[in-house]
Protein backbone atom coordinates (compact mmCIF):
# COMPACT_ATOMS: atom_id res chain seq x y z
CA UNK A 1 0.00 0.00 0.00
CA UNK A 2 1.50 3.32 -0.74
CA UNK A 3 1.81 6.00 1.91
CA UNK A 4 -0.27 9.61 1.65
CA UNK A 5 3.35 11.20 1.01
CA UNK A 6 3.84 8.87 -2.14
CA UNK A 7 0.43 9.70 -3.08
CA UNK A 8 1.09 13.57 -2.61
CA UNK A 9 4.39 13.24 -4.42
CA UNK A 10 2.67 10.89 -7.20
CA UNK A 11 -0.18 14.24 -7.61
CA UNK A 12 2.75 16.78 -8.21
CA UNK A 13 4.90 14.75 -10.43
CA UNK A 14 1.94 13.98 -13.01
CA UNK A 15 0.97 17.95 -12.44
CA UNK A 16 4.26 18.99 -13.29
CA UNK A 17 4.48 16.18 -16.46
CA UNK A 18 1.47 17.44 -17.68
CA UNK A 19 2.26 21.59 -17.61
CA UNK A 20 5.86 20.50 -19.02
CA UNK A 21 4.22 18.55 -21.62
CA UNK A 22 1.91 21.46 -22.67
CA UNK A 23 5.05 24.48 -22.43
CA UNK A 24 6.76 22.03 -24.68
CA UNK A 25 3.65 22.00 -26.92
CA UNK A 26 3.21 25.48 -26.79
CA UNK A 27 6.91 26.48 -27.39
CA UNK A 28 7.23 24.68 -30.84
CA UNK A 29 4.49 27.20 -31.43
CA UNK A 30 6.21 30.44 -30.29
CA UNK A 31 7.27 32.66 -33.12
CA UNK A 32 10.60 32.91 -32.15
CA UNK A 33 10.75 29.09 -31.94
CA UNK A 34 14.80 28.44 -31.86
CA UNK A 35 14.80 31.38 -28.93
CA UNK A 36 12.95 28.96 -27.00
CA UNK A 37 15.01 25.71 -27.49
CA UNK A 38 16.34 25.52 -24.39
CA UNK A 39 12.99 25.74 -22.99
CA UNK A 40 11.96 22.85 -25.45
CA UNK A 41 14.69 20.63 -24.17
CA UNK A 42 14.22 21.05 -20.31
CA UNK A 43 10.65 21.05 -20.82
CA UNK A 44 11.15 17.40 -22.32
CA UNK A 45 14.00 16.10 -19.50
CA UNK A 46 11.70 17.51 -17.02
CA UNK A 47 8.08 15.48 -18.17
CA UNK A 48 10.47 12.59 -18.71
CA UNK A 49 12.18 12.15 -15.28
CA UNK A 50 8.85 13.10 -13.43
CA UNK A 51 7.40 9.70 -15.55
CA UNK A 52 10.35 7.58 -14.69
CA UNK A 53 10.24 8.78 -10.90
CA UNK A 54 6.80 8.07 -10.94
CA UNK A 55 6.99 4.43 -11.88
CA UNK A 56 9.14 3.88 -9.71
CA UNK A 57 7.35 5.07 -6.63
CA UNK A 58 4.43 3.10 -7.99
CA UNK A 59 6.92 -0.20 -8.02
CA UNK A 60 8.51 0.59 -4.69
CA UNK A 61 11.76 0.38 -6.00
CA UNK A 62 14.80 0.89 -3.65
CA UNK A 63 16.05 3.97 -6.12
CA UNK A 64 13.34 6.32 -5.61
CA UNK A 65 15.62 8.36 -3.22
CA UNK A 66 18.42 8.73 -6.04
CA UNK A 67 15.82 9.23 -9.08
CA UNK A 68 14.09 11.97 -6.19
CA UNK A 69 17.29 13.96 -5.96
CA UNK A 70 17.61 13.83 -10.27
CA UNK A 71 14.17 14.87 -10.67
CA UNK A 72 14.60 17.60 -8.05
CA UNK A 73 17.36 19.27 -9.76
CA UNK A 74 16.13 18.80 -13.52
CA UNK A 75 12.57 20.73 -11.95
CA UNK A 76 14.53 23.66 -10.45
CA UNK A 77 16.67 23.50 -14.02
CA UNK A 78 13.54 23.47 -15.59
CA UNK A 79 11.49 26.13 -13.71
CA UNK A 80 14.73 28.80 -13.59
CA UNK A 81 14.35 28.62 -17.36
CA UNK A 82 10.79 29.01 -17.86
CA UNK A 83 10.44 31.37 -15.60
CA UNK A 84 12.68 33.62 -17.60
CA UNK A 85 10.01 33.66 -20.24
CA UNK A 86 6.68 35.56 -19.91
CA UNK A 87 4.83 33.36 -22.05
CA UNK A 88 1.76 32.24 -19.89
CA UNK A 89 2.70 28.32 -20.65
CA UNK A 90 6.05 28.47 -19.30
CA UNK A 91 5.04 30.59 -16.14
CA UNK A 92 2.71 28.11 -15.15
CA UNK A 93 5.35 25.74 -15.69
CA UNK A 94 7.45 27.16 -14.20
CA UNK A 95 5.28 27.16 -10.80
CA UNK A 96 4.55 23.46 -11.51
CA UNK A 97 8.36 22.54 -11.27
CA UNK A 98 8.73 23.98 -8.46
CA UNK A 99 6.17 22.82 -6.74
CA UNK A 100 7.07 19.10 -7.70
CA UNK A 101 10.91 19.58 -6.20
CA UNK A 102 9.46 20.88 -3.59
CA UNK A 103 7.08 17.36 -3.39
CA UNK A 104 10.08 15.53 -4.25
CA UNK A 105 12.39 16.76 -1.44
CA UNK A 106 9.97 14.68 0.94
CA UNK A 107 11.44 11.82 -0.92
CA UNK A 108 15.24 11.80 0.32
Amino acid sequence: MMSENHQAVLTELNACIIACNACFDACLNEEHVAHMAGCIRLDRDCADMCGLLSQAIARNSSNVSVLAKACIEICRACAKECAGHDHDHCQKCAEACEACATACERLV
